[in-house]
């Protein structure tokens, strides 16, 4: 499920401690914005012992999100964090492929030297003009590409923009890109934050129309907006249908564990990735 991907400061003991108890489809622990410069290598240290003893301890999926290509930063991260425990990695600020390329690359190599169960999932954050340009291609890079993530407010940066939660001529056109290229792509699109925690009716409308741009989930950054966001974003008609069918055909498999591998359905192959992901959406619709 990509309802809800919340933001935790990698830097702060307490609030990774907190999002052991989170709802959240994906936890998110921070690198980049959320962590002063000065404190880059102790997030990186907290982040690591987290997830070397995770276990059983979050059951949502874990995610890190390292500093942008362009920092120069994500060799480091990505060999603090990367190790049994993570599910995948958020980068931010991507312009182009080569980019996403270059990161993969690196993460095969150290999945290979620290022998990690899965291959680390990838989700490229859309915050600049030339990722919005280029954000088909990103979204197609590569299989371990799960979603794309809109930066709103950076993109706004970029463009020498200011926000207004009144108004979203400014960015109104590549909200509306970012979800089309991701579908073409064959990936889901994550909306942006809404920045104000406390107003969640301004929340629920946001994430209302991003819902109706085809987005299938949004970035959040507090715990009080996980609810709202998984009630806006409650799977459609559609999606309960496929996920009925896909039990059906695998469930007897995968209950006794015979291990059939995969099956066609519909004209297409499904497998025990596409079982687990069709269990989650009935359960959260409690079908």
């Amino acid at each position: 499920m990509f309802r809800s991907l919340i933001f935790v400061p990698g830097n702060s003991i307490r609030f990774v401690e907190k999002a052991k108890t989170l709802t959240a489809d994906i936890i998110c622990f921070d690198l980049e914005d959320s962590v002063p410069e000065n404190e880059k290598h102790a997030a990186r240290r907290i982040i690591a012992e987290t997830l070397l003893a995770r276990r059983q301890e979050y059951s949502s999926h874990v995610y890190v999100r390292t500093n942008s290509p362009e920092s120069g930063l994500v060799p480091d991260d990505l060999k603090a964090v990367l190790q049994k425990g993570i599910d995948g990695i958020v980068v931010p600020k991507v312009n182009d492929a080569n980019q996403m390329l270059k990161i993969k690359k690196h993460i095969v190599m150290l999945e290979k030297e620290r022998k990690t169960d899965e291959k680390i999932a990838l989700m490229p954050s859309i915050e600049t003009a030339r990722g919005v340009v280029n954000a088909y291609l990103i979204a197609s890079t590569d299989e371990r590409i799960k979603a794309l993530i809109f930066g709103v407010f950076d993109f706004l940066y970029d463009m020498r923009l200011d926000y207004d939660e009144h108004d979203s001529t400014g960015y109104s056109y590549v909200r509306a890109k970012i979800p089309v290229d991701a579908r073409a792509a064959g990936v889901y699109a994550i909306d942006a934050i809404w920045q104000k925690i406390d107003d969640i009716d301004g929340l629920t409308k946001d994430a209302t129309m991003a819902r109706r741009l085809g987005y299938s989930g949004k970035s959040i950054i507090h715990p009080s907006q996980i609810e709202p966001v998984h009630k806006v974003f409650r799977p459609s008609k559609n999606e309960v249908e496929w996920a009925k069918k896909v039990v059906q055909a695998l469930g007897q498999a995968m209950n006794k564990g015979t291990g059939i591998g995969a099956v066609r359905l519909e004209g297409k192959m499904i497998d025990a990735v596409h079982y687990k992901q069709a269990k989650a959406i009935l359960d959260a619709v409690g079908a």
